[in-house]
């Protein structure tokens, strides 16, 4: 088994909304190949690692990536040339030295990360590894876990052209015993949710990550489509089915600071703001409320954390962008309660990986999660399980770049029968 790198070599693919992005290959002297894709968010914080675009008019309307392909296929490929595989810190770490810049925008972490996660999937197959079990020796935890998933239903915000403020309404299975059995929970739900929109003669086209995008009014007019659909689905809201919500309140907030709710004819400050979310946590089964503000918005975020953390999972995704810095001052702060984990916000797998051990020492709950641009690479399955993170946010029962993870995790609860996280992972969180 020699584990050394032979050669790196990447090219532009399509993403799940036609746009270009990065995938990778990292071959091994022994003849093992990885291979891995990276995606792309509508809702990205500012903070987050740089995705570099060739910012040319006539190529894919400027989102083309072949600059960032180049990087791949020169200045990395001889910098990792006959790199151990299996040392894949100091690859990661290779990779962030070699760019130079805070948030990877010279190579670029679409270029970044794709090699950092090539780099583990052929090192996997090189060991005879399935890909969690890599991750969780790289992560250093007792075993895997199976997360508990919080899936799309309704969709708004930039994952649907602005046709409800909020950008999504999720459903989370709590009484599923597994993940096929939550995964069959989901989909009844989903099912459920469609036909309700079809009698009510909404729309039933697809947003971004497969949820359905009614165009709803508010807030309120979407939860009580959430209690219609579960209970549609023979199910019972607050028992067998709980509610997330992803306000990503940074895509709604003005320059002067307060936020614009265009399909309410509201524009709210940030108390207002919290006070509309303690609406929905006392008349609704809400369980996480994520990006209930913006991402620089520090003081409502702690007042939201002293009212609403104790009864609710609150979650930071344009507030952390999965990064240290930004996280330890939540944890000094007493903000939020949990962390959205997205690899391609911070660029390299071990560094991802790091984040979800902060996150855990802290006792804030972590969901990994995918993107609204996906490809059909399923590692963020995988990161789930090897890591332990406990949840998972992958997009809904729809569409392959979404429905490949949702059957990966299957595979791999079939192969190693991990424990399943299930709802009980909520009440773990840190009361702040």
């Amino acid at each position: 088994m020699n584990t050394r790198v032979r050669g790196v070599r990447a090219r532009q693919i399509l993403d799940s909304r036609g746009r270009p992005t990065v995938e990778a290959d990292v071959e091994l002297v022994d003849g093992n190949v990885g291979r891995a894709s990276v995606p792309s968010g509508a809702s990205a914080g500012s903070a987050e690692a740089h995705e570099l675009r060739d910012a040319d008019p006539a190529v894919y309307e400027g989102l083309g990536v072949l600059q960032a392909v180049a990087n791949v296929n020169g200045e990395i490929a001889k910098a990792l040339s006959a790199r151990d595989a299996l040392a894949q810190r100091e690859i990661d770490a290779l990779l962030i030295d070699l760019d130079g810049t805070p948030r990877l925008s010279r190579l670029g972490a679409n270029a970044v990360l794709a090699v950092s996660l090539a780099t583990a999937r052929a090192a996997a197959a090189s060991r005879h590894q399935a890909l969690y079990e890599r991750i969780g020796e790289l992560a250093g935890v007792d075993g895997p876990a199976m997360p508990l998933p919080m899936v799309n239903i309704l969709s708004g915000g930039l994952h649907a052209s602005r046709g409800m403020d909020a950008q999504d309404f999720l459903a989370i299975p709590a009484r599923a015993a597994s993940i096929a059995d939550a995964v069959h929970t989901i989909a009844r739900v989903r099912a459920a949710a469609s036909d309700e929109a079809q009698d009510r003669g909404l729309p039933t086209l697809l947003a971004d990550e497969g949820g359905l995008s009614p165009g709803l009014e508010s807030g309120r007019a979407a939860l009580q489509m959430m209690l219609r659909s579960i209970e549609r689905a023979g199910l019972r809201p607050g028992e067998d089915v709980l509610i997330a919500i992803d306000v990503a309140a940074t895509s709604l907030q003005q320059p002067d600071g307060r936020y614009r709710l265009a399909r309410e004819g509201r524009v709210l400050d940030g108390d207002e703001m919290i006070e509309m979310m303690a609406g929905w946590v006392r008349d609704f089964p809400v369980a996480s409320i994520e990006d209930g503000l913006g991402e620089d918005d520090w003081d409502a975020w702690r007042r939201l954390t002293s009212r609403l953390g104790g009864a609710v999972q609150l979650v930071g995704d344009d507030l952390f962008t999965t990064h240290p810095k930004r996280l330890a001052r939540g944890l000094r702060e007493s903000v939020a309660n949990g962390v959205l984990v997205k690899a391609n916000q911070n660029g390299t797998l071990t560094g991802t990986i790091d984040l979800i051990a902060q996150a855990r020492t802290a006792g804030y709950t972590t969901i990994v999660s995918a993107r609204s641009g996906e490809t059909e690479d399923t590692f963020v399955a995988d990161l789930a399980v090897g890591t332990a993170a406990g949840q998972i946010k992958i997009g809904s029962l729809r569409t392959s770049s979404t429905v490949s993870k949702y059957n990966q995790l299957l595979r791999i609860d079939e192969a190693c029968g991990a424990p399943y996280a299930g709802v009980a992972i909520l009440t773990g969180r840190k009361s702040r």
